[in-house]
């Protein structure tokens, strides 16, 4: 990643139950009064430097945000990606915002996976404010791509097993780091320390909170600006890495973001794209083209109309 394009600010938030909490915001900007804040998924950290520059190419201000106890906000303390709520990102959120909307006129947010359940639930909460303009969800985590009897089992933790920090014994699966990073079938060079090819551990306490926050989606928000939900064409459920991993989602089921897209709000436009990854951003490069044709045109159509510059 080349870091000298970026600036970065640490967020000091409230300590929680592990002690110390930070986040991260990343900024490349040049003075637009548009801006876009990118929010990272699980077992994952802001490094897509193309994405980036995709958005300062078009006059947007570009944002990241390494969420607590990922990428560069994480502390020796604590466990990586663990919350007992995903509510306890809205702090950091709610800061980085601030900052953005100090010197912007337009803020779209820019979420991936879990990000994207996350900035759902946030903008829900904050409707009415006018903060942003638009949601761009790249494959929202928006239920568990798991057998019936794991999603049973998910729905039934309760306290005190929610907040067991034991990670749960789900195995490992390569398949999706696999086909991402340069040093296997890839062409990402990222931080494996930062975004192991196997993932993080998951524990109950942070099932639990992603599960109610899939079952609050799932009753219905009322995101009041436009939502872009884009999803690969094809899921595919493998642990160890095939050719096809390239070519679709080995995280999540494209539909399952398809069919609850709609809950979040009543401005929703959804994308399928062939040959897509999770990270649809990391997709070939053909594919990748595609996504950020899809970006634009929705961006121009929705969040800044009348723009004659092409931008994004």
């Amino acid at each position: 990643m080349v870091t000298s394009m970026y600036e970065t600010t640490v967020l000091p938030m409230p300590p929680d139950y592990e002690g110390e909490v930070v986040a991260t915001l990343i900024s490349s900007t040049a003075g637009s009064r548009r801006a876009v804040l990118y929010v990272h998924g699980f077992t994952d950290y802001f490094f897509q430097d193309h994405l980036a520059e995709h958005y300062v190419r078009r006059g947007v201000d570009f944002y990241a945000l390494d969420l607590r106890k990922y990428g560069r906000s994480l502390l020796p303390h604590q466990t990586r990606g663990l919350v007992r709520s995903v509510t306890e990102y809205f702090p950091e959120i709610d800061e980085a915002v601030r900052l953005i909307r100090r010197d912007h006129d337009e803020l779209t947010i820019n979420a991936h996976s879990t990000g994207g359940l996350v900035a759902s639930l946030w903008a829900d909460r904050v409707r009415g404010r006018g903060l942003v303009q638009g949601l761009v969800l790249n494959s929202p985590f928006l239920d568990l791509n798991v057998p019936a009897p794991l999603r049973l089992a998910a729905d039934l933790l309760k306290t005190p097993l929610s907040y067991v920090r034991r990670p749960l014994p789900l195995g490992i699966s390569t398949a999706y780091g696999r086909s991402l990073h340069l040093s296997e079938h890839g062409e990402w060079d990222y931080d494996l320390d930062l975004k192991p090819l196997g993932g993080f551990s998951v524990h109950a306490t942070w099932l639990a909170a992603i599960r109610r926050a899939q079952r609050r989606l799932h009753a219905g928000l009322g995101v009041d600006v436009p939502v872009l939900v884009l999803a690969s064409a094809d899921g595919l459920r493998v642990k160890d890495f095939v050719p096809e991993a390239r070519t679709s989602d080995v995280v999540l089921d494209p539909r399952q973001i398809a069919r609850w897209a709609t809950a979040i709000g009543p401005h929703v436009t959804c994308v399928r794209v062939r040959d897509g990854v999770h990270d649809l951003v990391l997709s070939a490069e053909p594919v990748r083209k595609q996504v950020f044709a899809e970006i634009d045109r929705w961006m121009r159509a929705y969040v800044h109309p009348g723009h004659e510059d092409g931008a994004a």
